[in-house]
């Protein structure tokens, strides 16, 4: 047993004194092979400043040699000394076999920067003169998936495919291709790459993917025999309930919808929006004692929720209890939503605070003086109120957007008399 392994052995019998006696040993005197052995031993035990101090003295004896150069700007990296890991990547030359294993490195170190018209430059350079490698397409894909550029990602993807190149370091290409043009909204383009990425290997997020793509491209059945797939695969990947429960719904099953929907409660009881959407079906089936109790607990997971207060608006509103919306508003702070702008005014013109009903009003108008529903309650609001000529003007907006409807005109002239 060499030095180096003894090293490994002491370090795995937790004495690491005596491991830092005869790493120094080796560092001092070991043989090229040694270090380089032990260095490599080091980082995947992530001992990452040992393995750099041994990299350091291997390139004393070798600064020409470019694979120590790399792995030793791998390690510098994962230690956060990311400026120290430039220059040995900037020395490998054009003409080095390890060059395109050195632009890959610089490509992800600006990515890792925010430098991303400089990471492309690398990888669109390594790409000129390294065309075949997978590799560099298969970066340059996920380079343009990260920033949004969904078709060009597409496009190195396909020719990875084009090469068969079917998995890149572990990843496989058809599910990439398939995220990629789900992304970019082509989904039923998408749904053939997720079947065969399925057909290969049954990755849950991969058949979460393929599942929710197919609830987009409003193939329902699919998306719940996909989502169906994956419960009794893992019963425990939470995001699957609320897409399941939305399949269901979509294909008419409101029974089935609600039952999954209480499913996913029962694993993750702290899904503010599983508890909205199950309040949404609950109304739809009459259920509404329950939907108030759904909402109330989504309230109390996100209280700024306006989605959730808004539902039960509409609810308590349905019912008739103003005094329950304005309390509900209340507990909102800065909320700045035009439709619970809009509650809170009907609410106050119900109750006769015709002030605040006023003022609600007015905050509302900005955002909803294109819907008619808004409209007309606030119109008629300002009419009994005495507001003739505020009331005309809202009016002639509702007769502008609804020009065949006789009784805005008459209400405008009745006003303008």
């Amino acid at each position: 047993m060499n030095d180096a392994e003894l090293v490994l052995k002491h370090i795995e019998l937790q004495d690491l004194s005596k491991a830092k006696e005869i790493f120094n040993k080796v560092k001092k005197s070991g043989s090229p092979e040694e270090k380089f052995f032990l260095a490599e031993q080091l980082s995947q035990y992530g001992f990452l400043e040992e393995a750099k101090e041994l990299y350091e003295r291997l390139l004393e004896v070798f600064p020409e040699e470019s694979e120590l150069k790399i792995m030793l700007a791998e390690l510098l990296i994962d230690l956060g000394k990311d400026e120290e890991a430039y220059p040995y990547l900037e020395t490998v030359e054009p003409t080095d076999p390890n060059y395109a294993a050195a632009l890959l490195l610089e490509a992800d170190l600006y990515q890792m920067q925010g430098l991303y018209e400089v990471s492309e430059q690398k990888l669109l350079k390594a790409k000129e003169m390294y065309s075949q490698e997978p590799v560099i397409d298969f970066a340059l894909a996920e380079l343009y998936m990260s920033l949004g550029r969904f078709l060009e990602a597409v496009t190195s993807y396909q020719r990875l495919l084009k090469a068969e190149e079917e998995t890149v370091g572990g990843n496989d290409i058809y599910a990439r291709l398939a995220e990629a043009l789900s992304a970019g909204g082509a989904f039923e383009e998408s749904i053939p790459y997720y079947e065969k990425s399925l057909e290969n290997s049954k990755d849950l997020n991969v058949l979460f993917g393929y599942g929710l793509t197919s609830f987009q491209a409003g193939l329902y059945k699919k998306a719940k025999n996909a989502f169906e797939e994956l419960k009794t695969l893992d019963h425990e990947y939470h995001a699957l309930y609320l897409y399941l429960a939305k399949s269901y719904d979509q294909l008419g099953d409101l029974d089935k919808a609600i039952e999954t929907a209480e499913q996913g409660l029962a694993a993750d009881e702290y899904n503010a929006d599983l508890y909205i959407y199950i309040a949404g079906l609950l109304m739809k089936a009459g259920r509404e004692e329950e939907a108030e109790d759904a909402l109330h607990q989504a309230l109390a997971l996100d209280p700024e929720s306006t989605e959730a207060a808004s539902l039960l608006n509409k609810l308590l509103l349905h019912q008739e209890r103003y005094e329950d919306v304005l309390e509900v508003l209340s507990n909102i702070k800065n909320a700045d939503d035009s439709q619970l702008h809009w509650d809170a005014a009907y609410s106050y013109q119900q109750i006769e605070n015709y002030s605040e009903a006023l003022n609600e009003y007015k905050l509302a108008y900005n955002e909803l003086k294109n819907n008619l529903d808004f409209l007309k309650d606030y119109g008629f609001f300002l009419m009994e109120e005495g507001m003739r000529s505020e009331g005309a003007a809202v009016f002639r907006r509702l007769s502008s957007l609804d020009p065949s409807n006789e009784e805005w005109h008459e209400i405008i002239d009745r006003l303008e008399e």
